[in-house]
């Protein structure tokens, strides 16, 4: 395995146990297929709070996970610069997933820095549970920052590129 992509496993798992605190999980359970033979299977769990006996038995709801909308863009301007996501041009991650900057291996990027965008291009793919998930251009623009590599494992509310 090499070392990049042990750095990019390792931040997945740190992901998912994020994902596990942020939402109140108890377990998490992912497998990854890379190739025929290659495969990362990975289960996060926690201890569960000891559970409150009652009279009689009852059902409990399992919690899932929904996809969260990204916080508004800070006013401070001057965080901006400090802060990507807080950036008005930001571009964030709408899921935990891995991050393609194009379409498939070999094939040229979506973007690059200073590359003009119109409004719904795609500027890279973040691929979750073997789901390849288009992420949009939400205004057309300038590509100012690219803030994620090709590979990188993301979570809610990353950001990605900026926009201006």
């Amino acid at each position: 395995m090499s070392e990049t992509k042990h750095e990019a496993d390792v931040a997945f798992i740190k992901a998912l146990a994020e994902l596990l605190r942020e939402n109140d999980l108890t377990e998490l359970e992912v497998m990854r297929e890379y190739s025929d033979d290659d495969s990362l299977n990975v289960r996060v769990s926690r201890a569960a709070p000891a559970p409150i006996v009652a009279a009689a038995p009852t059902q409990v709801a399992v919690p899932t996970a929904a996809p969260v909308a990204a916080a508004p863009a800070a006013e401070a301007p001057a965080s901006a610069e400090a802060d990507p996501a807080s950036h008005p041009g930001a571009v964030t991650s709408p899921m935990v997933g891995t991050v393609y900057m194009q379409a498939e291996p070999g094939a040229p990027s979506f973007i690059s820095v200073g590359a003009q965008v119109s409004e719904g291009d795609t500027l890279l793919i973040v691929e979750a549970m073997k789901t390849m998930n288009h992420i949009h251009a939400p205004k057309s623009g300038t590509v100012k920052r690219i803030l994620v590599d090709d590979g990188a494992a993301v979570e809610f509310g990353t950001p990605l590129v900026i926009i201006e």
